[in-house]
């Protein structure tokens, strides 16, 4: 046999939570005569004088030098200038067409001098990538990304060359290097 079920059920429901809404509200009518008389009071008070704002200070104003450095409110461009802008600022410019170095790929900070190699007179730089590659280079061979030319090799450091884009897309000539690490230790006798 089934169970039987009330229909009464959801009268009974309906009536109890009629009666708990209405005790409920029944407790939002309590006399709120005191509370109406705080409010009237607050607002017959008379209002306290504020202090003048001080006036502000005028923000001082940098002028940026007449350098070959970027605006920071400037939108950044990260195209290549085109040939011909290049040419018309009369400064350096990087050669379009020539074949780019293995060590152009990394950045010149990545780059350390591991040693050097000398033989009839030649000499070559060990520059070891990140990697952990050693590539052998001489003067005039480039590295780092910002078309860095070798100028010099000496048993300390390899002086570079780089061209970097400046401000309205001109390009300008930046002394680099990389050193050995042991540059500025002495050396301990025995």
């Amino acid at each position: 046999m089934a169970p039987h079920t009330s229909t009464r059920a959801p009268a009974v429901m309906a009536v109890t939570l009629l009666a708990a809404a209405g005790l409920f509200l029944s407790g939002c009518s309590r006399d709120t005569e005191d509370l109406q008389a705080y409010i009237e009071e607050v607002h017959a008070r008379p209002a306290r004088q504020l202090e003048p704002v001080p006036e502000p200070e005028p923000a001082r104003s940098h002028r940026y030098p007449e350098m070959d450095i970027r605006d920071p409110f400037a939108e950044l461009s990260f195209a290549e200038p085109e040939p011909q802008q290049a040419e018309a600022s009369g400064g350096p410019s990087p050669d379009p067409d020539r074949p780019r170095e293995p060590l152009e790929e990394f950045p010149l900070d990545s780059l350390k001098m591991a040693g050097i190699l000398e033989q009839d007179g030649q000499r070559w730089a060990l520059i070891r990538d990140p990697d952990g590659t050693i590539h052998r280079v001489q003067e005039g061979n480039y590295l780092g990304q910002n078309h860095g030319e070798i100028l010099d090799i000496t048993e300390q450091r390899v002086e570079i060359l780089e061209l970097v884009q400046g401000q309205g897309g001109r390009w300008r000539e930046r002394e680099a290097s990389l050193t050995t690490r042991e540059q500025g230790r002495g050396s301990r006798a025995p």
